[in-house]
């Protein structure tokens, strides 16, 4: 794992808990996801950036022992600067937050919250009060996010086991493949940040649903185009350095950047329509967050069992997990376009 990859992950426990507090206005909602999907884009370029980097272990010395060689030590240091930020955020967050204690509140208050809180099992019964519109935009963010985690979970070992066609414990090509990966997710940073700038505009002409289907298919050719290349790269003959030739290496950062359009669309749009889809049913943004944080879950942790075996299945590599991401992608894309609607344009029209 990259020392940019390790402070990404941080980003995948905050997201739930972090747009929990946001308001229920569609296009509020839809804009203050933005806003943070820009920031997150902003961090995640510094995070890159740093994995990038690989001389941390002259910064902090102290990390490469006989026990530990360059490439441990630089991961070391990932960790330890995960730790300064992470004290460092959650100071800022504990002393800016003000949140009144129970025990501060009035006794008929005090029982009324205790009595309303969301516990597991009035999550999981709430399902039986969601609409066909809320069930439809759950499948979609599960068939998205089955197609998201192949690429988030090997999207670097992809550089450096397929395109530099190194092993993680054998030599320097492995490393250098995971490297370029880290630039290539900070470009992804890039594009995500930009993105986010112009969702909503792309949301007001052409309508959630179908700027939601377009970056499912985007996704879907990205993933398809890390097929092509690895196969290009499978039956290419490297030079006796051992580096790729420079065409495949810039197609598979550039392949890396692009993605981080459809990661801007799906880090705000569906948390927009969901929060919209479920304020009728007063179940609060909070529920409303854990029951969509479920169908991104769930999806997770099938791809994370299934994944090593399915690609064992195929003969090793990471293809066949992103085989089965560019489907489900084009499948929550195509589904997006046909069944949601495209709010944004029927409202024009009917201005006009």
């Amino acid at each position: 794992m990259t020392m940019g990859k390790s402070f990404s992950k941080r980003k995948m426990l905050l997201l739930g808990p972090g747009r929990s507090g946001q308001g229920k206005d569609h296009r509020r909602t839809r804009i203050a996801n933005a806003y943070f999907s820009l920031f997150m884009a902003l961090g995640n370029i510094l995070g890159f950036a740093t994995g990038s980097y690989s001389g941390w272990f002259t910064i902090l010395p102290f990390t490469l022992t006989s026990a530990c060689s360059v490439n441990c030590a630089n991961l070391k240091s990932a960790f330890i600067l995960d730790i300064v930020l992470l004290a460092l955020t959650t100071y800022i967050s504990i002393s800016s937050v003000q949140e009144i204690p129970l025990s501060d509140m009035g006794a008929e208050h005090s029982a009324e919250e205790v009595q309303q809180e969301a516990f597991l099992w009035e999550l999981i019964g709430s399902f039986r009060y969601l609409t066909p519109p809320i069930w439809i935009v759950l499948i979609v963010v599960a068939l998205t996010w089955v197609g998201w985690f192949p690429f988030l979970l090997f999207d670097t070992d992809w550089m450096g086991r397929e395109i530099y066609k190194g092993k993680p414990n054998e030599g320097h090509a492995y490393h250098l493949g995971v490297r370029m990966g880290s630039l290539g997710l900070m470009l992804n940073s890039v594009v995500l940040g930009v993105t986010s700038v112009i969702l909503e505009r792309l949301c007001r002409k052409w309508g959630a649903g179908l700027v939601w289907g377009i970056s499912g298919i985007l996704m879907s050719f990205c993933f398809g185009a890390m097929l092509i290349i690895s196969y290009v790269a499978e039956t290419t003959e490297y030079p006796s350095s051992g580096i790729p030739p420079i065409g495949i290496i810039v197609a598979a950062v550039i392949v890396f950047a692009v993605l981080g359009a459809p990661l801007a669309i799906t880090y705000s749009i569906p948390y927009a329509m969901i929060s919209t889809r479920t304020e009728p049913l007063r179940l609060g943004q909070g529920l409303a967050m854990g029951i969509l944080n479920l169908a991104i879950v769930v999806p997770q942790v099938i791809v994370s069992l299934g994944s090593g075996p399915w690609d064992q299945l195929f003969g090793g590599g990471n293809s066949p997990a992103f085989a089965v991401a560019a489907v489900a992608a084009f499948c929550s894309g195509l589904m997006a376009i046909i069944a949601l609607p495209r709010s944004s344009i029927t409202r024009a029209r009917t201005h006009k």
